[in-house]
């Protein structure tokens, strides 16, 4: 089972999402059943920012100097749920999800839903340097989609 702790440095955020620990604690609920980690206990931490200070860390850490949707820090470069219990870290910018500005509360948490998957496979080792990591990442993060989305929001 994973346990998320989410922590909100913009309070832009609670517009769209009101509870937000309960919304991504219910889009693992219909994860499936491969990246539940039943009887394992899991943590994982989701910072949501804005994009001020994702620019830092983008800067910080992948000598970036911009704002992006997401970044993922993975604890270890592969996940192994035998030897670890702590995925990592996911930091999301809320301005690059509430894109266009009129989007409907419900377009924006699609939006999350989106960028928290894709944010969650690159804490277990995915990445999409190649083209074909690419598409198998892409084709898992569809894969995980269709499981929750008509689901949470």
């Amino acid at each position: 089972m994973i346990k998320i702790d989410v922590v909100s440095e913009c309070t832009l955020w609670s517009k769209k999402i009101k509870r937000n620990k309960t919304f991504f604690n219910s889009i693992l609920k219909f994860f499936p059943k491969k990246y539940k980690f039943i009887g394992k206990k899991i943590n994982l931490t989701i910072l949501l920012s804005n994009n001020k200070n994702i620019k830092k860390l983008n800067k910080d850490f992948r000598n970036k100097n911009k704002p992006t949707d997401v970044l993922s820090f993975p604890f270890e470069k592969k996940f192994n749920p035998k030897k670890s219990n702590y995925l990592g870290d996911i930091v999301i910018s809320y301005e690059f999800m509430n894109k266009p500005k009129n989007i409907s509360i419900l377009e924006f948490k699609q939006k999350v839903v989106k960028i928290f998957i894709h944010g969650f496979l690159h804490l277990l080792g995915h990445d999409h340097i190649k083209l074909k990591d690419f598409k198998k990442m892409i084709k898992e993060e569809d894969l995980i989609y269709k499981f929750i989305k008509t689901k949470v929001a």
